[in-house]
Order: C-alpha cells, then structure tokens, then sequence
C-alpha cells in the first residue's frame, strides 16, 4: 500500500510500505475523510517527537472497516467507523486507574503517527477494534465526523480539565480548531463571560458563534492587560490553554483568580522548561491548579460526541474551511496546517 510518511526531520513524501496485519482484537481500515492536524507539523518540522524515520502520518480519520479479527464482535468489513486519535488498550493497568490514554506509559495512547503508522495509509491498523471503533452515524457526513476524531475531543477535554463551571468568566488561548471546540465545551458547561484570544478573523468570526463573549487580539497589546482590563481588574475564574509556547502558562497565572484553574491541552512541541512565575503563582500557595492532560479516546467518547452533533448542540461545520476530495491532496492539506492561511481554521481530505 501507499501512504504519506515523515521521512526524517523537515522531510515528508509518499512510500510504499507493506500492509498491516491484523490481529485477532483488531481492525483494518481504509480512510474515507482524513484531516491533518498541528501535531503532525510539530512532529516533522519541530522533531517534537524526536527523529522519525518512513512514519506514516495522520491521527484524525474516518473509514470503512476492511478487515477484523477473529475475537471483534462489534464490527465487520463494510462498517463505516470513526476512529479516535487515542486508541488506548483497554486491558492495562492505567486504563483501569482512569488514565486509558496513557496505557503502556506516558502519551502511549496515542499509538497514531507516533510509534506506529497513522492513518494517511490506504489502510490502518486499529487496536482493541471494540473498545476503540464508533459506528458512523447515517445522518453524520463523514467529513465533519473527522473533528471528533481530536479537535472536538480535545478542546471539550480543556474545558473538564478546568472545571467550568455555571457562570465562570473563561479565557481560551488559542482559537485554532482546537481552541475554538475549547470555546464550544465552555459554552456548554454554563461559562458566563468567555474571552477568546486570537488574531485571524475566521477564527474569531467561528468563536463568536461557539459563544465567546469578548476577541482578544494579541497583535494590540499584551493579552494579560486586555483580559485584566475587561474583568474590572478581576481576572478569570477559568482558562484553556490551547495555543503558545512555554510562557503561556505564565501569562494565564497573571490573568487567573485565586482558586482558579487552567486546563491545557496545548501540545508543547519545542522548548525544555515551562516558565511558571513564582509571584503570579502566589509562591506555589495561590490555589492555582494547572491542569494537563491528553484527550480521552476510546469508542465511548466517539459516540457521547457524536451525540452532541447528531442533537444538534454542536455545529463544527464552521471549522471545515478547506475541502478536498482524493487522497493525492493530502499533501496540500498538511502544508497548509503549517503555514496556516489567514482563512485556514482546518482542511479535511475525503477519499
């Protein structure tokens, strides 16, 4: 089969790589919508992962079921699938202690494109096809069920990993896709103000409708200033990081109440150390939680959000700026993730 591969650092290209085998648990599936993601540009142009060499790419795919093993119950060849960018064994040990996306050790969940190939192939290989497959909805267009595959997953995961809670005022760094399902999971949980930090317009346009109250833009001024300007000298109760660097955890402390909470879900992809400032952090006795965290995967959390979309309490068709059909595009639709258009929010492939 064919599939598009980090080739190294800085190098990506297509190769022709023998196809899966499947084991008994497992599934093989061929991709119908695919979407690149943010993470595929840190790992092959920050070597954020470390050197990769002929890895196929890709987390984020809807399929059609080609293959299963012998001990699968739930699914058969033909089925058409959403597949989470977090296949988790289920079996181990830390799935049992409430941790399924760090099975086999830290990050481990996270099986695509990171030790093992991904899902930019003609096929994939799913683990554990039971517990990490979820039937496609009929009336769910495959396209837009690539966002829960890891950015609706992962912006609502920003939102419980800060407890938002009825009527907290809210600040999201980063709207990115991302960012922007960050918004719409605050918006669902009660967040009363919500302070969207961003810089392109489609981005701010798109969090407006997901219910941010308030844009700020970084470009006109420091975004701590904006935030303590608009909360009266305040700050926020609650904050999702889902872009910057290492000093963002920083800013946010500034903007952030006693007692208040960051969840991040942003993928650090350079740098050694993240900067916590020690005052802002009230000499480590604020109350001030950070909270980290991979998103969840598994086949239960496909289909609880699926069933946000299919009630009609979320729209992420806002987030499919850039469509294309045929797997030749994949290419063009990765390279746009890195150098992100100003109309860009996310390309999605279908095949």
């Amino acid at each position: 089969m064919k599939g598009f591969a980090m080739l190294g650092i800085n190098k990506v290209g297509w190769i022709e790589k023998d196809k899966p085998a499947c084991g008994p648990l497992d599934a093989l599936v061929r991709p119908i919508a695919i979407s690149p993601c943010t993470s595929d540009v840190h790992t092959v142009w920050e070597g954020a992962l470390g050197e990769r060499t002929d890895m196929i790419l890709g987390h984020e795919a809807v399929g059609e079921v080609a293959e299963v093993g012998s001990l699968v119950k739930d699914f058969k060849p033909g089925d058409k699938v959403i597949v989470p960018a977090i296949t988790p064994d289920w079996n181990s040990l830390e799935a049992q202690k409430g941790f399924s996306m760090h099975s086999g050790g830290m990050l481990a969940g996270w099986k695509f494109s990171n030790f093992k190939d991904g899902v930019f192939g003609e096929y994939f290989h799913v683990n554990d096809a039971d517990g990490n497959l979820a039937h496609l909805p009929k009336e769910l267009d495959a396209a837009e069920a690539v966002m829960l595959c890891d950015m609706v997953p992962t912006g609502f995961h920003g939102a419980e990993l800060a407890d938002v809670q009825y009527g907290d005022d809210v600040v999201v760094v980063g709207i990115g896709p991302v960012g922007l399902m960050g918004v719409a999971g605050a918006a669902l949980r009660g967040a009363g103000r919500i302070y969207a930090v961003g810089s392109r317009q489609v981005c701010a346009d798109a969090a407006r409708g997901y219910g941010a109250t308030e844009i700020i833009n970084y470009r006109n001024g420091d975004i701590v200033e904006q935030v303590m300007e608009l909360t009266h000298g305040k700050g926020v109760d609650k904050a999702i990081i889902a872009g910057g660097d290492v000093t963002t955890i920083g800013q946010v402390l500034k903007m952030l109440k006693p007692g208040g909470r960051i969840g991040n879900v942003n993928y650090l992809g350079s740098g050694e150390n993240v900067l916590v400032p020690r005052l802002d952090w009230g000499c480590g006795m604020s109350h001030k939680i950070i909270a980290c965290g991979l998103m969840p995967g598994g086949r239960l959390r496909m289909e609880k959000l699926a069933a946000v979309i299919t009630a009609g309490r979320l729209d992420v068709s806002p987030l499919l700026t850039h469509r294309f059909q045929g797997f030749e595009h994949v290419e063009e639709a990765l390279l746009l993730m890195k150098d992100k258009p100003r109309d860009l929010i996310k390309p999605v492939v279908t095949i």
